[in-house]
């Protein structure tokens, strides 16, 4: 249980006016049926990642900030994206054994999961290629036309996206609040370890239950 003074810490840094929630590919394609990565399917069901980071989008919406859904997407025909790594080329084998891309733009997988939404207050940031939401992307110039100076981090995976996207806010200047229960990796060990040894260094880490609790104070 965090003490006062954390909560009240908390409070100072998540004030409604000035942050927004963002959403790490939580997309049917990556976090649904016929994902690319199966263990992590299964990690964020038994976390009941999805169901967390849902806890903070309505509470965010209901005190007036900004859910904001940073998801990767794919053209039928692969343009605009290289296959450099091996996660990438694991999506890459899946393509090519079903014909079409997960998170194929048009179909399902692209969409972000209903526990989310759709909601018309929440915007999009989709990205063709690479790993982070920041890179190439309009997510820093929207935070920025929207008064943000905080952003609260939930979704998939801590392995890469996650501890991306943390880096990311982090340099361009932002306080960054980690949802520990909103987000996951695999093998679970691993992910508990980078938040615990390297994340928690550089942001603040809360829970789903404790930050909704401090907005709805």
């Amino acid at each position: 249980m965090s003490s006062s003074r954390d909560q009240e810490r908390l409070a100072a840094l998540v004030e409604p006016a000035h942050t927004a929630v963002l959403t790490m590919e939580l997309q049917r394609g990556v976090v649904g049926p016929g994902a690319a990565l199966p263990a992590l399917v299964e990690q964020v069901e038994e976390a009941g990642t999805v169901r967390h980071a849902a806890m903070v989008c309505d509470a965010a919406r209901n005190v007036g900030s900004r859910v904001v859904h940073c998801t990767a997407v794919s053209r039928p025909d692969g343009a605009g994206a290289v296959v450099n790594s091996r996660i990438f080329a694991v999506g890459e084998k899946l393509r090519e054994a079903q014909g079409f891309a997960a998170n194929e733009i048009g179909r399902d997988g692209s969409l972000i999961v209903e526990e989310l939404g759709p909601d018309p207050r929440d915007i999009e940031v989709a990205r063709l290629s690479g790993m982070t939401p920041f890179t190439s992307t309009s997510l820093d110039q929207i935070l920025r036309n929207l008064g943000v100076r905080t952003v609260v981090v939930t979704g998939v995976s801590v392995n890469l996206g996650v501890f991306g996207m943390c880096l990311g806010a982090l340099d361009l200047g932002y306080q960054v609040v980690l949802v520990r229960d909103a987000v996951t990796g695999v093998p679970v060990e691993y992910a508990e370890a980078v938040i615990d040894n390297s994340l928690a260094l550089i942001s603040t880490v809360t829970t789903a239950a404790e930050l909704c609790t401090v907005w709805a104070g």
